[in-house]
């Protein structure tokens, strides 16, 4: 992940600086340095601390930056999550874009906190899927994590989903998971996306060791859920929101994705300011 972060900050700071911040250049007395503060200016959970620490330790490498909360935590509206000391042009040149990638992180881990508590006491697991922003998948999956949700698969390179339009060019489902079945080793599961219970069954003749019940009704899931009884794992998707994903959970599916984690999240409410 090091990796993918640096990358992120790297390009989101050339985006934003360009040749230089006007503003700062002919405002700020050069080597001037300053106290600041990350505030919380509502209530969520943090996730992404370090990252908004490495984009100001990149324009200076002497920035002091002293979490006051830990990623995983919920913070009140008011509370000072970090405490950070340096180039007064280090700090304001790092600004948005610590805060860009810091309040979207915190936005997600939020809004995943919010799902997993709506299923809490059930067996739902609640996991992302891969609609993320462009580039930002590593940071997008992370605050996942910190919401305690999990991560589905990270890329189309580490795992094996057979959706309609795969199950289409080969031929049927029994086709497709034959098909990967020659292909692949033993480690790597196989999951089928199934649009009806007649596809459930085909899935279920087919082998698949998981499979996904894509924009089913409940009675639908909960036939299912009978049907695979325990033989794969069971992964509702489609449709899921706050209002609903309780009776999701308590039809017995075993994972439940949502796209709203990543793809339209609120970013959480964060000022950076300085105390002098």
């Amino acid at each position: 992940m090091q990796f993918d972060v640096e990358r992120i900050i790297q390009t989101a700071l050339r985006e934003d600086i360009g040749l230089g911040d006007i503003t700062t250049e002919v405002t700020v007395r050069d080597g001037s340095t300053e106290p600041a503060e990350l505030v919380a200016k509502e209530a969520f959970v943090l996730a992404g601390l370090e990252v908004a620490a490495q984009v100001f330790r990149r324009l200076d490498p002497e920035v002091k930056f002293e979490a006051i909360s830990a990623d995983a935590q919920r913070v009140k509206k008011g509370e000072v999550i970090a405490w950070l000391k340096g180039r007064s042009a280090a700090l304001l040149s790092g600004e948005r874009v610590a805060l860009n990638l810091l309040q979207r992180m915190c936005g997600i881990a939020t809004l995943t906190a919010d799902y997993v508590d709506k299923v809490s006491g059930t067996n739902a697991t609640i996991v992302d899927t891969r609609k993320t922003a462009p580039g930002l998948r590593a940071l997008d999956k992370y605050a996942v994590r910190m919401g305690g949700g999990r991560n589905h698969r990270i890329g189309l390179f580490d795992g094996v989903l057979i959706k309609e339009n795969h199950i289409a060019a080969a031929g049927g489902i029994s086709t497709a998971v034959a098909n990967a079945r020659e292909k692949l080793p033993h480690t790597l599961k196989i999951e089928i996306e199934t649009r009806s219970l007649d596809e459930v069954a085909e899935a279920l003749e087919a082998g698949a060791e998981i499979i996904l019940l894509d924009n089913m009704t409940l009675h639908d899931m909960r036939q299912g859920v009978d049907m695979i009884a325990g033989r794969a794992l069971v992964e509702a998707s489609g449709g899921v929101n706050l209002d609903g994903v309780r009776e999701i959970a308590e039809t017995g599916v075993d994972i439940i994705s949502v796209g709203e984690l990543t793809h339209s999240v609120k970013a959480a409410d964060i000022s950076l300011l300085f105390r002098p």
